[in-house]
């Protein structure tokens, strides 16, 4: 979130017109684990209230039309067969914008009039909604009403694919989501622009902000311009999916990647957290660069310049900081800045927009992506996985499957979405630092074909996260004589 004043610092060193594309948060972290993503201190999206809890709209508009289809679904099992849906084979699961772990799997059809249509399911989080993919990749209204009649939900009983428009839904699903095309403006403390559409999740969908608001962005700015967009968590998923997916649907191609990093993450990738995060431990910070100067070479390989911006905590001191900057200049970043934005608003970050206009005018090379798009599935998923550092990759026996079967249906030729942690480069939270030589293990394989990707499920990851011990929603309250919101963050 600190794209925003990273953006006013380019803005008023060389008074070039910028503006930043945000997501939209989701209201599963905003109460859960992770609290709200507007930003803090002097580094923020305002109003954050309203930013990090309905906005607009979209997400609710999302989580209406993924539950229509899901409805269409069943009563075209109950009412007729025209399609001879194998009820075995739907892949469609109903959504809520609310981390709530009870809902990963539910029987449906319990019901007295049900004709004992009884089914397993469950539910994601709406953010993890093909739909939602959709949103963030289309590039105009016939294209998004394209995009969701292609949709595909299930099999016939002979084995070919089922889609929204197969149903008679695709119409109905564009109506409700015809606002929601439209991008939110919104503005940071400074009163820099800020784009705000979209929010999938980096770890469970493509992670990034919409194909529209880059566009719409391009054109506010013109030739000499900025445009910064966001790309969820680190280099293994939000930037290879920035690259891989959005740059292929798009047509854009990026000028210089920042990464973000700060002390105390380093640190944590270099052992376990105790006291050491707080006090200085030059070692400690050098030995976690190793997760960094990866994050670096990864996202280098796309043939961007990246930048490296270390967010400064208090208790950061002059060595640990000149030992992150040394480690990526050491793996190929054609900068790194230290940042103070968080404190000081756009005046702390005007060395970060210096470097990335640098960075930016010093471009020479074309864009590279990880895999050709007419390799085979496992293909695919096999360079991202050596991008990881595994040394092969272990397919489950329904994966297997489905990988079979999306080739059979003429699929093989979309791209890759990972569905994985954000908390290594394996499918192993725990581990940190820059692991190799692992067996990636591919649990199941799912296909938005609408949105336009195959959906591999690594290791254990949900697509509808739990909340944890002590939620964000303690802490939150209304001060009911002012209307003000307390506790948001």
């Amino acid at each position: 979130m600190k794209n925003s004043v990273r953006s006013f610092s380019l803005c008023v060193k060389s008074y070039d017109q910028v503006v930043t594309c945000l997501r939209q948060p989701s209201q599963g972290p905003t109460f859960g684990i992770k609290g709200g993503a507007a930003g803090g201190g002097y580094s923020q999206v305002i109003p954050m209230d309203e930013f990090n809890l309905h906005m607009t709209g979209d997400i609710h508009a999302i989580t209406a039309a993924n539950n229509l289809l899901a409805a269409a679904i069943d009563t075209r099992i109950f009412h007729e067969s025209s399609q001879y849906i194998d009820p075995e084979s739907i892949t469609w699961r109903r959504v809520m914008d609310v981390n709530d772990r009870f809902l990963r799997k539910i029987s449906i059809g319990e019901g007295p009039d049900e004709k004992g249509m009884v089914r397993e399911t469950g539910f994601d989080i709406s953010v993890a909604s093909e739909i939602m993919a959709v949103l963030a990749l289309t590039t105009s209204l016939s294209d998004m009403r394209e995009r969701l009649g292609k949709m595909v939900v299930g099999n016939s009983r002979a084995g070919e694919p089922v889609t929204a428009d197969d149903l008679g839904v695709g119409g109905a699903l564009t109506v409700l989501m015809k606002d929601a095309i439209n991008p939110t403006l919104m503005q940071t403390l400074e009163g820099t622009p800020v784009l705000v559409h979209a929010g999938p999740f980096a770890n469970i969908a493509h992670g990034n902000s919409s194909v529209v608001a880059d566009k719409i962005a391009l054109k506010l700015v013109g030739p000499g311009g900025f445009v910064v967009t966001e790309a969820g968590f680190g280099a293994d998923i939000g930037t290879e999916k920035f690259m891989n997916i959005k740059c292929r649907y798009s047509g854009l191609t990026p000028q210089c990647a920042i990464i973000v990093a700060t002390i105390r993450a380093l640190k944590m990738h270099g052992e376990p957290l105790d006291r050491a995060y707080t006090t200085e431990n030059v070692a400690l910070v050098e030995a976690g660069c190793i997760n960094l100067a990866r994050h670096v070479a990864n996202t280098k390989a796309y043939g961007v310049n990246v930048v490296v911006a270390v967010n400064m905590f208090s208790t950061d001191t002059e060595a640990e900081l000149n030992a992150v900057r040394d480690a990526a200049l050491a793996a190929g970043a054609f900068d790194a800045v230290v940042c103070t934005h968080h404190a000081h608003g756009g005046k702390g970050a005007v060395d970060l927009g210096l470097a990335v206009q640098r960075a930016c005018e010093n471009v020479n090379q074309p864009l590279k992506f990880l895999y050709p798009l007419d390799i085979g599935i496992k293909d695919k998923i096999e360079a991202i996985a050596k991008s990881y550092g595994a040394s092969g990759v272990e397919y489950s026996e329904l994966a297997e499957k489905q990988i079979e079967m999306y080739t059979k249906q003429g699929f093989s030729g979309l791209p890759i979405c990972m569905a994985k942690t954000q908390y290594s480069f394996s499918h192993n939270a725990a581990s940190k630092g820059a692991p190799s030589g692992f067996m990636l293990p591919i649990r199941d394989v799912r296909a938005s074909i609408g949105a336009g990707f195959i959906y591999p499920l690594v290791g254990t990851m949900s697509t509808m996260p739990g909340l944890p011990t002590r939620p964000c929603f303690y802490e939150i309250d209304l001060d009911t004589a002012t209307g003000k919101v307390i506790g948001l963050s």
